[in-house]
């Protein structure tokens, strides 16, 4: 395997952690970034005692200074193994799926984050799921692990089923999909994950978003093989532009109030674009 790409990314909110790093932690102590200052009785530690506070009360309260822990955070990549994702047009979705794993494998462990992958279609695959791990090495061998299959699920249901994997802690999860299912499935699994920290990134090829204007398209559902032949023309085209941005329109509302807005990726995958997105989002 080539070295991946790095990629930056924020997590959204405070999380809890034993483990110090880079990211804002809902802990509070002795040393760090100055937060606040709370009454002695609250927090008894005679160490961060402000006196200028403590003198100003009128009172004559104690006052001590709480300062802002950092905390490192597990990054999960769940990815979703339904046939869909095999498709080949202007790039190999599923090749793209990888290499966003990949860099988030080789990413997260340079600053004392945790790295762990869960993959599923029809089920969860046993041989592919990798418990958050500062490893480096084993997490790019559970990637090269992932790359080496191909999706064939009917559907993508398991995936309700991912959030047990994930444990009680909150995480951050990147959810890497193309996106094509039912809309109820997609309000489930969102509701499954709500508790953590989850960032869709949807899989677009340019090839599903630019239909000829004219001409016989043979179409294939990947998940039932079913074949079906079209004769593409102005109109059958017009509404096969406004069906997908509908589709993506939905995605975003179902989104909303369950998990962060979704990131949309066009064939390639850009380190630096999805960077400044995940920093963003």
């Amino acid at each position: 395997m080539k070295t991946p790409a790095e990629i930056l990314y924020r997590p959204h909110g405070r999380f809890r952690s034993n483990h110090t790093g880079a990211h804002v932690s809902s802990e509070v102590g002795g040393f760090g970034v100055f937060r606040d200052q709370a009454p002695f009785l609250r927090h008894p530690d005679a160490r961060r005692i402000d006196l200028r506070s403590t003198l100003r009360d009128p009172f004559g309260e104690t006052h001590v200074r709480r300062f802002e822990q950092r905390s490192a955070i597990d990054v999960y990549a769940i990815v979703d193994l339904s046939a869909s994702m095999a498709f080949v047009g202007a790039v190999d979705r599923f090749a793209v799926a990888c290499e966003i794993c990949a860099a988030l494998a080789f990413s997260a462990p340079r600053i004392g984050d945790r790295f762990g992958l869960i993959a599923g279609g029809d089920c969860l695959r046993e041989d592919q799921f990798l418990p958050a791990t500062r490893s480096r090495g084993a997490a790019l061998r559970a990637v090269e692990r992932l790359q080496s299959i191909r999706p064939a699920g009917a559907h993508s249901d398991s995936l309700v089923d991912a959030a047990t994997r994930l444990g009680a802690g909150r995480k951050l999860v990147l959810l890497i999909s193309d996106f094509r299912w039912a809309l109820r499935q997609i309000q489930h699994v969102f509701g499954a994950l709500a508790l953590h920290d989850v960032l869709p990134v949807t899989l677009v090829d340019s090839v599903e978003l630019d239909p000829p204007r004219w001409g016989l398209l043979e179409l294939q559902d990947p998940e039932t093989a079913c074949r079906r032949l079209l004769v593409m023309r102005p109109a059958l085209r017009d509404r096969w532009l406004e069906t997908e941005a509908k589709r993506r329109e939905e995605l975003i509302r179902l989104a909303a109030g369950r998990v962060r807005p979704p990131i949309f990726i066009e064939d390639r995958f850009s380190p630096l674009s999805l960077s400044s997105r995940l920093m963003a989002a």
